[in-house]
């Protein structure tokens, strides 16, 4: 009798720790597949087979952790539903078809990593409840339709390592408060309707790689103090209304320091 329960709990054991993902992460999986046809996805998902087996789909400990569908045919909007998945660390949906808003469920994806929703058609203003995703190191929203403000809750995000918000619609000033984000190695703001000054509080980046504002409508000049950004190698500048025509600079920090001090017109900037 004590073999049988035994192997009655060891049997029990084994069937849990090959359940599978819950009902509700499930059913997120399958809205999302039939809010962005599915059916036409390059690569599809077999909904009758296992969740393990779907394309794109990481799991760990029976958790939904990442979804990279990039460069899938994924046409239509995200549902509410993919706020169930709390367990979701990264997101590439790169380089599809996606539209409308971001689903105001997203707020509850508190582990997330790394967002990346770049080359879609997403439109409306950047949500501010991406602030609350605090463990964000990677923001890639550039080539959509976005509109209005950057918003200061972005700020709040003291982990995030790429902000990419290059190619929408984005209007007013680069937010100062941007340089308390001490961790960030890539800015990318080109492409959009910004004006204003470019923020000094910038230079408190000490570990920034890459500032990339062209094609704005950017007044006045570089501060001097960017020069003394030991780690930036790439920057752009072009095609805005400032004083000085900057040149532009890829991976070469020797050339980005000669660029920002040639101009006898850069000068340092005093704080407020």
């Amino acid at each position: 009798m004590k073999n049988l329960n035994l192997t009655l709990i060891c049997l029990f054991v084994s069937l849990l720790s090959f359940a599978g993902i819950s009902n509700t992460e499930k059913e997120a999986l399958i809205a999302l597949h039939s809010s962005t046809n599915g059916e036409e996805w390059t690569k599809k998902w077999d909904l009758n087979a296992d969740v393990s087996t779907w394309y794109g789909v990481t799991l760990k400990n029976n958790k939904v952790v990442a979804l990279d569908l990039l460069f899938n045919n994924l046409n239509g909007v995200l549902p509410q539903e993919i706020g169930n998945l709390t367990g979701l660390t990264k997101i590439n949906f790169g380089l599809n078809k996606l539209s409308g808003t971001l689903p105001t469920s997203m707020s509850n994806l508190k582990a997330l990593t790394s967002l990346e929703l770049f080359l879609n058609k997403f439109e409306g203003n950047i949500p501010s409840f991406l602030g609350n995703l605090k463990n964000l190191e990677i923001l890639a929203l550039y080539s959509n339709s976005f509109t209005g403000n950057i918003p200061l809750e972005l700020t709040a995000l003291v982990n995030l390592k790429e902000l990419q918000l290059g190619s929408n619609f984005l209007t007013g000033v680069i937010p100062v408060e941007i340089g308390v984000l001490s961790k960030l190695e890539k800015l990318s703001l080109l492409d959009n309707k910004l004006h204003g000054k470019i923020p000094l509080e910038l230079t408190d980046l000490k570990n920034l790689e890459e500032l990339i504002l062209s094609e704005n409508k950017l007044t006045g000049n570089l501060p001097l103090q960017f020069s003394q950004l030991a780690k930036l190698s790439t920057l752009m500048l072009s095609d805005n209304n400032m004083d000085v025509e900057y040149a532009t600079v890829v991976e070469d920090r020797a050339s980005v320091k000669s660029a920002i001090t040639t101009y006898k017109e850069t000068y340092v900037v005093e704080r407020d």
